[in-house]
Formats: structure tokens, C-alpha cells, sequence
């Protein structure tokens, strides 16, 4: 039989014998390799069982070395919490909250008077951050969490970088993630974290309850404003709790939070008598004894009062009109209980002697006798707004204008008792001070069959507003531009009966110069309105808003281009401007538009990108939306205008 030589495993394992033998070797010679060989399988299972075998033993060699050496994550809380608070810098301390979620609990945990100070070693190989960098990187006065953001881990993580320094003064949560939301244990994370705290709002986050707020007390206690909304969670408890630790509380907003009722705003009044802003919104569970608890308390400090949507009564108003003695704004909105005794009381108190701004919506207690009175004993009133006031009509508008000595600002809005001839009184016995009007959806502002004998002149006012009133017609504002000689602003945005004809009387009439004027909605206005506004008062003109104005087209804009020298708003939304128009206005090199808006212009198409890209430096905002501009265009003038915010 030919002997085996060097044997080996070659070419898949597969026995190799000597050359010589496998060329003279016999069939008995075969046969009997045949027989005496191993089978290759049978070497290569060896191997196989063999290498297995070391692996299994590197890797139980591995395993004893691993427990040999012993981990963090088996040190118990407390010596990990010993740990971490001696962690010093913002940066080591993020870095650390970034290991894992029981480090970051941990950190949390800790409070600002619980890190170990020392001044740590010099680590030479890194390099070299001031500690006034340092803390301006991560120092940070306010932080605002929204939405998705909102959660227990990225608060937590807030508070663990700013624990070190304190920085962070006012916190703002709005709305919450929808899974992991912020809860108990995110906000007194905060708190321990941020004892400097002076701020803190909480809008819409539902898993947020009493506990979480008394950690916020006893660790926040310079708390100096408080807002929560829409936290359903948040019951008279929590508020007490505030009350206790917060006694330099000064600004107090409750809103849409169905769990506070009046012990809560009791507590408030007990221990935070420094309160100067209260704002109690649709809490259905709050009353008169909440809100004249809190009005009795701080009579000497609290300046500003809203109320809306309450179950209050007459009582509350009497209180407010007894102690409201430091009250320079007042909100009164939807309060169905309180009727005309309790607005003619709280008047005839004589305690609201500071009031200079009063606003009323949505209360049928407010009749003609009531507005008398207030303007009668409130003798600081320089701005009154009224909304939505059905009881109120021409009668008291006379008696109001004579009482008003100070009135600068007068708003109405939606009260369709009110008629031309109301306004008119008004504007005849107003005061010399006497600024602004504002006249908002009001359906009794009609057109007069014949002007009164006596037209008042009304030289003071200076801003008109008629918006969506849609019985204004040219005959009206013909009477308006003979009474208001020095507008400088006007508003009559949604007068779509008026023309040319009832415009141009006004525009020709002002004589101090126009400086804002809004004609959205105008749609019956043509480019002869613009060119005589422009001929007129051309270089007083800042703004000017033609949105919806769909007769205004290209000879507007070569009117603007070579008359106005101060203009810095225009809209030119939805009107039937071109490309022509567009290369005209870009030319026009006295012009500083900082805002241009071209949204719905159909007639813009991508021929008036290059004149778009040659527009001033100063324009800051430009709208292209709903045109033929197209997506590419818009990219290549992102480019030229760089400095510009365009919306398309």
C-alpha cells in the first residue's frame, strides 16, 4: 500500500495522499486506503468540537473577569446619589444625566443646596473653557417646554444643568407629550433643581397635580408668578400649598382648572398679600368669596383684575368698587349673574378712583344707567372697550362722553343698539383728549337720511377704525371726513359698500397727514383711491393694506413707487398686480419696504424673480404664497435674499 505523506486537511478538508501513490498505486492499494482512512467528516467534527470548546472557555474566562471587576450600577442609591452631587460644572453634570435614566433620576433628585462644591482639578489634556463661558453656555434665565418636548426627562435634564448656577428664573410649560408627558416627578425635579425660580407656567398638562405644585412651594419660594391652565388635576390644595411657600406671590392666573374652587384663592389671600395681578378664568367652582377674598387682601397693591367666565354675582363688583383701590385695569367678561345693580354699585363705591383702562364683554348687566355711573366715578379712565353688550344704546353715549374728562380710547364692538347718531353725540361732547375710536361688527352703524344740524369737530382724534360694518356706506364716511380733520390712521377693513366717492373726501380732508391706513376687504376700491392717497400723503405713508382690493392693479404700484418715500408695509394680497407691477416697485430706489406681500396675486409669475432679488436690504418679510412663482424660484431668492423671512 503507498504510504501516507504529510497528510493534511486541503481544499474543503478533503485527505490528500502522495503523488506517487496515487499515480501507481493498484485497485488493491485503493481499496484498502479505502478501508484503513479516516473519514474526512469525522477530522472536521473533531475540529469543530474543539474550537466550540475554546470559545466557551474564553468566554467563561471573559465572565469571571467581568464579575471580578465591580460596576456603578450595583452601588446602592445612596452612595450613587454621594457620588453625583459632588459632580461639578454644568457640563460634567449633563454629561452624567446622559449615562442612563437612574443617573438622571438621580441628578434630579438632588438639590441646588445638596452639591457638594469644591473646586475641581485641571484636566490638562482638555481644553481650556472659562468658568464665565462656561456658565453663559448653559445658563440659561428662561426655558420653554412644548408639545412633544414636554416631558419628566427633558425637564429633569433642565433642572440638572442649571442646579449648579441657579440661573433659571422662569419656566414655561406648554402642553405635554402625549405618552410621557410631564408629570409630579419632572416638576419637583425642577424644583429642587431651580430654587431661583420666580416664574412658572403651566399650560395644558393634565398629569400635573397638587403634589408636584407643593414641591414647586417648598422649594421655589421667591415663586413670584403663577399660571396654570388647563390643568384638571390641580385642586385648592396644591393652591394652598403655594400660599404657604410663596408668600411674595404678585401675579396669580387660574384658567379652565375645574378642581379650584374658593378655599384655594382663600389661602392665596391670606398669606400673599403682595398679589397685583389676578386673572381667575372659566373655574366654575369659583365665587364671591374666592374673588372678594382676594380683593379685600391685597386693596392696596392689586392693580390689575380679570374676570371671565364666573358664577360671581353682584357682590364680587360691590367688593371690587369697595377695595379696589389700586386698580388700573379692569376685566369683566361673560358673567351672566352680575345685572345692573352690581356694575352701578360697584361704580358708586367710589374705590375705583386709579381705573384707567376698563373692559367689558359679554354681560347683560351693563346697561346705559351702569355705563354712566362708571364714567361718572371713574375719573382716570382713558381707555374703555365694550363687547358683545346688547343693553347698551345710544342714550348713555352723550352722558358718557361728558362724564369721561381723561377718555382717550373708546372700543365698541358687536353692540347693534349703537347707531351713527350715538357716535356722532359722542363726538361732539367728547374730551380734548379724546384719541382713538374703534367701531367693530356693530349692524346699527348705518347710513343717516340727513346729517344733524350740528356736525361735531372732533380736532383730538387721531385713529378711526370701522371694521365689518356693513351698513357703513359712502354716505357715512363723507360725514366722517368733515368731523375728523386730523386722522392719521384709519381702518376700514370689511367696508364693502364703499367707493372712490366716499374715500376721497376723507383722504383729501386729513390734514395733519395719513400714516396708516388698512383697506382690506375694500373690494369696490380702484386705483384712483390709491393714486390720490399717495399724491396726498405720500410721504407720511408707513403702511398701507390693500388685501382682497381686487380692482387695484399695476398703476397703483407705479403710483407708490413714485410718491411714497417712507412707506414700509405693504400688502398687495389677492389684487391684480403683474409681474409689470412687481418690476416697478423693485425699481423704485427711495422706497425701504421692510414687509411686501404678494400672496394670491395671480398674476405673479417667476418673471418677477430677478426684480424680487433686487429688492432693498431692508426688506425683512416677503409673501409669496398661492402664486406661479413656483417652489425652485422661491429656493433661488431664499439665496439673493438671505437676510429675508419669505413665506411661500
Amino acid at each position: 500500500m503507498p504510504p501516507f505523506h504529510d497528510c493534511d486537511f486541503r481544499d474543503g478538508r478533503v485527505l490528500v495522499m502522495e503523488p506517487a501513490a496515487a499515480l501507481f498505486g493498484g485497485v488493491g492499494s485503493r481499496k484498502r486506503a479505502r478501508v484503513t482512512a479516516v473519514r474526512p467528516c469525522a477530522f472536521a467534527s473533531a475540529a469543530a468540537e474543539a474550537e466550540e470548546e475554546g470559545v466557551k472557555a474564553s468566554a467563561a474566562k471573559k465572565q469571571k473577569r467581568r464579575e471580578a471587576v465591580s460596576s456603578l450600577d450595583e452601588l446602592p442609591d445612596e452612595c450613587l446619589f454621594e457620588i453625583l452631587r459632588r459632580v461639578q460644572g454644568p457640563r460634567a453634570r449633563c454629561a452624567s444625566a446622559a449615562v442612563s435614566r437612574r443617573w438622571l433620576a438621580t441628578l434630579g433628585g438632588i438639590r441646588a443646596s445638596e452639591i457638594k462644591r469644591a473646586l475641581p482639578l485641571p484636566d490638562l489634556n482638555e481644553v481650556f473653557v472659562s468658568e464665565d463661558e462656561d456658565e453663559v453656555r448653559f445658563g440659561c434665565s428662561e426655558r420653554s417646554l412644548e408639545g412633544h418636548e414636554a416631558t419628566d426627562v427633558g425637564l429633569t435634564a433642565a433642572a440638572v444643568a442649571d442646579a449648579l448656577h441657579c440661573h433659571l428664573k422662569s419656566l414655561v410649560i406648554r402642553g405635554s407629550h402625549p405618552i410621557r408627558g410631564v408629570t409630579d416627578s419632572g416638576l419637583s425635579a425642577a424644583a429642587r433643581g431651580c430654587p431661583s425660580l420666580t416664574s412658572l407656567a403651566l399650560w395644558h398638562v393634565p398629569q400635573v397635580t397638587d403634589t408636584g405644585l407643593a414641591e414647586i412651594a417648598s422649594s421655589c419660594p421667591s415663586l413670584a408668578r403663577l399660571d396654570i391652565t388647563g390643568c384638571s388635576l390641580i385642586t385648592d390644595k396644591g393652591l394652598a400649598a403655594i400660599a404657604q411657600g410663596c408668600p411674595d406671590l404678585k401675579s396669580l392666573t387660574i384658567e379652565a382648572c375645574p378642581g379650584v374652587a374658593n378655599e384655594g384663592l382663600k389661602a392665596i389671600s391670606r398669606c400673599c398679600t403682595k398679589l397685583q395681578a389676578v386673572n381667575i378664568k372659566n373655574c366654575a367652582r369659583v365665587g364671591d368669596q374666592g374673588v372678594s377674598s382676594l380683593v379685600c387682601a391685597a386693596t392696596a397693591s392689586l392693580a390689575k383684575v380679570r374676570l371671565q367666565g364666573l358664577g360671581i354675582t353682584d357682590t364680587s363688583l360691590a367688593v371690587i368698587g369697595y377695595y379696589g383701590k389700586a386698580i388700573i385695569d379692569l376685566t369683566l367678561a361673560r358673567l351672566p349673574a352680575v345685572g345692573e345693580r352690581g356694575f352701578w354699585v360697584m361704580a358708586n363705591a367710589l374705590g375705583l378712583q386709579k381705573l384707567r383702562c376698563m373692559s367689558v364683554s359679554s354681560c347683560p348687566g351693563v346697561t346705559d344707567l351702569a355705563l354712566a355711573s362708571i364714567a361718572k366715578f371713574c375719573p382716570s379712565l382713558k381707555q374703555f372697550n365694550l363687547k358683545k353688550c346688547s343693553q347698551v344704546s345710544d342714550g348713555c353715549l352723550k352722558d358718557f362722553a361728558e362724564s369721561a374728562k381723561v377718555l382717550e380710547s373708546l372700543q365698541i364692538e358687536e353692540c347693534n343698539k349703537v347707531t351713527l347718531m350715538g357716535i356722532l353725540a359722542f363726538l361732539l361732547n367728547c374730551s380734548p383728549k379724546f384719541k382713538a375710536l374703534l367701531l367693530v361688527k356693530c349692524n346699527g352703524i348705518k347710513d343717516i337720511c340727513s346729517a344733524p344740524a350740528q356736525l361735531p369737530l372732533c380736532k383730538s382724534l387721531r385713529s378711526l377704525t370701522i371694521k365689518d360694518c356693513p351698513g357703513f356706506t359712502d354716505a357715512s364716511l363723507a360725514v366722517v371726513g368733515m368731523i375728523c380733520p386730523q386722522l392719521e390712521n384709519i381702518d376700514l377693513s370689511g367696508l364693502g359698500a364703499v367707493t372712490d366717492n366716499g374715500l376721497l373726501p376723507l383722504i383729501k380732508s386729513s390734514e395733519s397727514g395719513l400714516v396708516h391706513v388698512d383697506l382690506n376687504g375694500c373690494e369696490n376700491l380702484t386705483d384712483a383711491t390709491v393714486s390720490a392717497l399717495v399724491k396726498a400723503h405720500g410721504s407720511s405713508l408707513a403702511r398701507l393694506g390693500l388685501e382682497g382690493c381686487s380692482k387695484i392693479t399695476d398703476a397703483s404700484l407705479f403710483a407708490i413707487s413714485e410718491g411714497c418715500t417712507d412707506l414700509a408695509e405693504l400688502d398687495l394680497s389677492n389684487c391684480m398686480v403683474s409681474d409689470y407691477g412687481v418690476a416697478v416697485l423693485a425699481s423704485a430706489r427711495q422706497l425701504k419696504l421692510r414687509v411686501l406681500s404678494l400672496s394670491g396675486c395671480l398674476k405673479v409669475t417667476q418673471k418677477s424673480v430677478p426684480f424680487l432679488g433686487s429688492m432693498s436690504a431692508s426688506l425683512e418679510g416677503l409673501n409669496l404664497q398661492f402664486n406661479f412663482i413656483g417652489n425652485h424660484n422661491v429656493a433661488s431668492l431664499e439665496k439673493q435674499l438671505w437676510w429675508c423671512d419669505i413665506l411661500a
